[in-house]
């Protein structure tokens, strides 16, 4: 018998976080004290295709809800945030034949293939014959040449097929293990600038060529089991760990924005979470923290941390803030700075990025509860008042020298001591200046 009970797709789905503010009432969906307390879902973030249909439904039942006087708001959500696709490196293969209802079926006229000569193919071979017809495969190599010969057309009867990325390094196909994993393929021709893979092995025009290689088109597209082009998270945090994981998936780019997967910065979010650990570690691997009293350089990397951290965050921009740790972990690694003061605030901080370090870390500071359960730390302007400016010192408008003054000192005393240096003098030839302005926080310039 055919359900037609669509209630709980279409309904149940739109207004579960409802239920959440009052999960265990058992004679309504939620007490009215509760959903005055809770009211509107502040933040809902989702992808664009999901969000849709969902965001859809959730309105209309939150609006029959408001007119029927369960709830007194009459919109679900407060902001809303689409996050960006994760993109990933598609490997592809032409090939001259097509699928069917999974039959391969060959669309060649003949046992024949044409092979595209090029300058650095090394023979002279133009076409290949065999005994029967066989779907071929052809090094894009092959294709590129074929397509600068003519430019004005496509190749008739090839195509292309996506293969899993897993067996592909470098933009070569690994052709043994394609087809161990697509047996349909056994008897199959694969054409290769140098030679050719018949039958299990590599047979070169040239006896002397050892370049073997299939080379792949890749293609960004969306990340998905159909497209052959999925990262399997568990290598990469068996390398790296999950934290590095967590923090270069976020600092690839802006939450809403789809962004290539590509691991060749990972190494660098990796060694920034090595250079935070080693902040209190010493080169035994020996934990070492120090309770001495911080300097105003080290609370000024402190607190430019906590305050852009926190403002990223508000503002969902995870990357930038990823950036701004790397920045903060350099500078205390200059300053050897083990300090508790310091780094017990940068703990708490770092934790929502990179959980797991920071639970250890945590730990050795001496901390008996989680991390998670510790407050944010606040950010204290008076550390990052500027208390002295190196001014760019600009002799008819090109910048000659930097000094530096104190923000307090009066523009006569820096018109002074700017007039008395040796740059200066230099350039006046001890003749007096035609005028001299000093902007304070800012430049000196010197007219002559």
């Amino acid at each position: 018998k055919r359900d037609s009970n669509t209630m709980p797709t279409h309904a149940g789905a739109a207004w579960y976080f409802l239920r959440y503010m009052d999960p265990h009432n058992t004679t309504a969906f939620a007490d009215k004290k509760a959903l005055d307390y809770w009211n509107q879902v502040d933040v809902y973030v989702g992808g664009s295709e999901h969000a849709v249909a969902h965001l859809l439904y959730a309105r209309l039942w939150t609006k029959v809800l408001h007119d029927l006087g369960y709830i007194n708001f009459d919109e679900p959500f407060k902001k809303l945030i689409n996050q960006g696709k994760i993109t990933g490196n598609s490997q592809k293969v032409y090939f001259s034949g097509k699928n069917r209802e999974d039959v391969i079926e060959v669309i060649t006229s003949s046992n024949t293939y044409f092979v595209p000569s090029s300058p650095n193919s090394g023979h002279p071979v133009e076409i290949l014959s065999f005994d029967k017809t066989l779907v071929a495969f052809y090094s894009k190599e092959l294709i590129d040449a074929w397509k600068v010969k003519n430019p004005d057309s496509e190749p008739d009867g090839v195509g292309e097929m996506r293969v899993d990325i897993s067996l592909v390094q470098n933009e070569k196909l690994n052709i043994k293990g394609f087809l161990d994993l697509r047996k349909d393929f056994k008897d199959s021709i694969f054409l290769c600038l140098k030679g050719y893979y018949a039958n299990g092995e590599f047979n070169p025009y040239n006896p002397n060529d050892t370049n073997n290689d299939f080379i792949t088109k890749p293609e960004v597209e969306k990340m998905s089991k159909s497209y052959f082009n999925v990262v399997n998270p568990d290598q990469i945090i068996e390398n790296y760990g999950a934290d590095t994981l967590r923090m270069y998936e976020m600092f690839l780019g802006p939450l809403e924005q789809s962004k290539p997967w590509n691991t060749n910065g990972i190494d660098g979010v990796y060694k920034f979470l090595r250079r935070f650990w080693n902040l209190v570690h010493d080169q035994t691997g020996k934990f070492k923290v120090s309770d001495a009293e911080p300097t105003r350089e080290e609370l000024k990397v402190l607190h430019k941390t906590l305050k852009k951290v926190e403002q990223d965050i508000e503002n969902f921009s995870f990357n930038t803030s990823v950036s701004e740790f790397m920045i903060c972990a350099n500078e205390l690694s200059s300053l050897k700075c083990n300090k508790r003061a310091i780094i017990e605030p940068l703990v708490i901080a770092l934790s929502p990025f990179a959980p797991h370090i920071c639970e250890e870390l945590w730990a050795l500071l001496g901390n008996k509860e989680t991390v998670l359960n510790a407050s944010f730390p606040k950010f204290d302007e008076q550390y990052l008042m500027e208390s002295s400016f190196s001014y760019p010192i600009s002799i008819n408008g090109k910048v000659r020298a930097q000094m530096e003054f104190a923000l307090d000192v009066p523009k006569e005393e820096i018109e002074k001591t700017v007039l008395a240096s040796e740059v200066v003098q230099k350039w006046t030839e001890g003749k007096p200046p035609k005028k001299v302005i000093v902007v304070i926080g800012k430049i000196v310039n010197v007219v002559l």
